[in-house]
């Protein structure tokens, strides 16, 4: 990998040398690397097109990456991920997509995970994307997430979209059993012309059943953002849903969270609140030194964490 991939991996995945654990290194449309574990397989799918993760039963306290690194324009790729979590396991994911694209092609990634979640098992997912360059081509990105979830699992899904995206369309959706725990926790600022599509549908068919789905944003300059959220309780349930954005310059945002409840015990809250930056937290920030540039910046930056 060159200085380029090198630096965009740490981005996305934070990673300054080969990982610990089992990994798989995506660049400009080809394996770069890879490594497994004595519990974690990891195997290319026969028609090129993506790989299988094999996560064994009882497996605990490793790791997976599987960073996407985009450096030559124009290139545009599909990419179908499995990830086969065997019970009782508890794991981490790193996943995450960064694109750097200084020429006059737009350059997309489009990724698809599916995660199949057995018997208590236990997951947190992390994906980042980032984008940089000054080329004219875009920088595009279009993740699709689908998980079945078994009795009594969990997982939660960090979701991070900070800079240089120029359009995106994220799609996640979810289908829980008993007992299952679901939360998503999404970050996400927009500036230019970017626009921003984030969709989430879960579906809560267990008895016991749970879902927590709150997304942070701040949309600047001319920048757009759509924020579709739908729980369904199809049993006796929890589920929350959640947007809070900072709106900024001529940007536009839209949310829309939905609940349908199907089961007399399904119990469901969602809440929406867009707004700009309160004048009187700038007025505070200057008092102790900083320009009102630097106090929006600290209060972006605070409330994005």
């Amino acid at each position: 990998m060159d200085a380029i991939q090198k630096r965009i991996l740490m981005e996305v995945a934070g990673l300054e040398s080969t990982p610990h654990g089992a990994y798989n290194i995506r660049a400009n449309g080809k394996s770069a690397a890879r490594s497994t574990t004595a519990n974690i397989d990891i195997v290319s799918k026969e028609d090129g097109s993506g790989i299988d993760i094999y996560i064994k039963p009882g497996t605990v306290n490793e790791s997976i990456h599987i960073p996407v690194v985009l450096s030559e324009s124009g290139l545009k790729e599909v990419v179908y991920n499995d990830f086969h979590i065997g019970e009782n396991s508890d794991v981490v994911i790193v996943a995450g997509c960064g694109i750097h694209n200084c020429g006059e092609q737009d350059s997309e990634h489009d990724g698809i995970h599916r995660f199949f979640v057995e018997k208590n098992a236990k997951i947190k997912y992390v994906e980042k994307h980032y984008g940089e360059g000054d080329g004219r081509g875009k920088r595009i990105l279009n993740p699709v997430t689908e998980v079945t979830m078994a009795e009594g699992s969990s997982m939660e899904m960090e979701m991070v979209q900070i800079k240089g995206v120029d359009n995106t369309d994220r799609v996640t959706r979810a289908d829980l059993g008993a007992g299952a725990s679901l939360v998503v926790r999404e970050r996400l600022m927009t500036h230019g012309d970017q626009v921003a599509i984030s969709s989430y549908f879960v579906n809560l068919n267990g008895e016991g059943a749970s879902t927590d789905v709150v997304s942070r944003s701040v949309a600047r300059d001319n920048s757009y953002q759509k924020f579709d959220s739908k729980i369904t309780g199809n049993a006796a349930c929890t589920g929350h849903t959640e947007c809070d954005a900072i709106i900024m310059d001529d940007a536009k945002i839209l949310a829309i969270p939905q609940l349908e409840a199907n089961n007399i015990d399904a119990a469901l809250i969602h809440e929406a609140a867009i707004g700009k930056i309160a004048g009187e937290q700038i007025i505070k920030l200057m008092t102790l030194g900083l320009n009102e540039a630097e106090a929006e910046e600290q209060i972006i930056n605070g409330f994005l964490k």
